[in-house]
């Protein structure tokens, strides 16, 4: 079958007329000098390689768009940023910054789009309601997309430098919403929440908020990560947050999490501890011994499932997931009254139909209090470790260390979580 056109490479030729190499880039023809002659092969490789490397663009070609910039751009990064195989979520940060710079300026061309224009996107994003901290690292992300531009000699290289004249929001001295930070949550909250979840995200529950792990590890926890060779067992997660820095990550876990986690153990060594197929099971299991209706009557176990269900329970939490059930948890441990609540057989749509916008806004206030989310629990376990032990135990346990600290320092601070979590995990 023939290549297409697309993904040959421009052939080295003879100009009969002149005697010259000729190469045709793009529908243009270079000459590379005397045909069949060491200099003309060697500029004929310079130039094919420089083109391979620019997306197949000469570099003459620099009066680029800024969608073209764009595309460009999104197509290195949906390869660049992967972990495991699969697309982070700094992509979808990276598409969400870029669509605003696209709106406003898609046509204009990419050496145009200043300091100015910049500050334009900004102003959007504050106007769409993102948070100043947010709003700052979006404007990153936008310069990062124009300085891989600049490498790949798409615009002109000073461009980099006039988008950096652009300074990050000051807090207090800008229009961008201060998002509310991140506060513990109480223990209190916690123990109400749990009788309303599936006794398998409560013990993930009990887990991260004794060893402050982030949800991520908590989701992604198995018996093969786990050295039980001491009476501190250390987890070391497969995958964390800050694995592309070239750190490890090293959780200890103490005799009240051993505790929790022991029968989670007793399984394949590559397979996750907590699974939500495990908590779909023990939920059927649970309708079938409440169960009224004789065996002989109605619906038998297994009968009445759909043959391709959209979703399925899988093999293993993830942090969306995991945040979900427990917000579902809140709505039942702390209803709210009427009649912002949903009524039996009540369809969401139905639901919010219902509500007028004032009642809606009260709704969203009402989940805003009284819901809570898993990364809390990190912050509950570090501001108790710090107000017992310190500052830079908290920083210990909860992996925050810099990345730039020694090898003999890690081990000092590991020898320190071990101790700590011997007496409080």
């Amino acid at each position: 079958m023939p290549k297409s056109s697309s993904s040959r490479v421009p052939s080295y030729r003879r100009h009969k007329p002149t005697g010259q190499a000729v190469v045709t880039i793009n529908g243009q023809d270079i000459y590379l000098g005397k045909w069949n002659k060491a200099a003309s092969k060697a500029e004929y490789d310079r130039l094919i390689a420089e083109f391979l490397a620019n997306g197949r663009r000469l570099h003459s070609e620099i009066e680029s768009s800024v969608v073209e910039v764009i595309n460009a751009y999104r197509k290195f990064a949906e390869r660049y940023y992967r972990k495991n195989g699969e697309v982070t979520r700094e992509y979808g940060c990276i598409k969400e910054a870029l669509k605003i710079v696209r709106e406003l300026y898609g046509r204009t061309n990419a050496n145009d789009f200043g300091p100015l224009a910049l500050k334009a996107v900004r102003q959007r994003m504050i106007d769409n309601g993102w948070s100043r901290g947010y709003v700052n690292k979006s404007i990153g992300r936008i310069r990062r997309c124009f300085k891989w531009a600049v490498e790949n000699e798409l615009v002109r290289p000073d461009m980099y430098h006039g988008l950096m004249a652009v300074s990050g929001l000051r807090k207090g001295r800008s229009e961008a919403r201060e998002p509310d930070p991140v506060q513990p949550v109480d223990d209190a909250t916690v123990q109400a929440t749990l009788p309303h979840l599936t006794p398998i995200v409560a013990d993930m529950i009990r887990l991260q908020r004794i060893t402050g792990c982030r949800p991520q590890d908590v989701c992604n926890l198995r018996p093969c990560d786990v050295d039980m060779s001491s009476d501190v067992w250390l987890y070391r997660p497969d995958t964390h947050k800050t694995e592309h820095h070239g750190r490890e990550r090293i959780i200890p876990i103490g005799p009240k999490g051993q505790d929790i986690l022991r029968s989670y153990l007793l399984r394949d060594k590559e397979s996750y501890c907590f699974r939500p197929i495990d908590s779909e099971k023990k939920r059927r299991a649970a309708q079938h011994a409440n169960r009224q209706t004789p065996l002989s009557c109605g619906n038998k176990p297994g009968s009445n499932r759909k043959k391709m269900p959209k979703r399925t329970a899988g093999e293993k939490y993830i942090t969306e997931s995991y945040r979900r059930a427990i917000h579902r948890a809140c709505d039942s441990a702390f209803p709210v009254a009427e009649p912002l609540c949903r009524r039996d057989g009540e369809s969401v749509k139905q639901f919010q139909e219902r509500l007028t916008e004032k009642q809606l806004a009260e709704l969203d206030q009402w989940q805003s209090d009284h819901r809570w989310s898993p990364n809390r629990l990190r912050h509950s376990a570090g501001t108790e470790i710090r107000k017992r032990y310190g500052l830079e135990a908290a920083q210990v346990i909860l992996g925050h260390a810099s990345a730039d600290v020694t090898q003999v320092y890690a081990e000092r601070d590991l020898t320190k979580a071990v101790e700590i979590m011997r007496e409080v995990g």
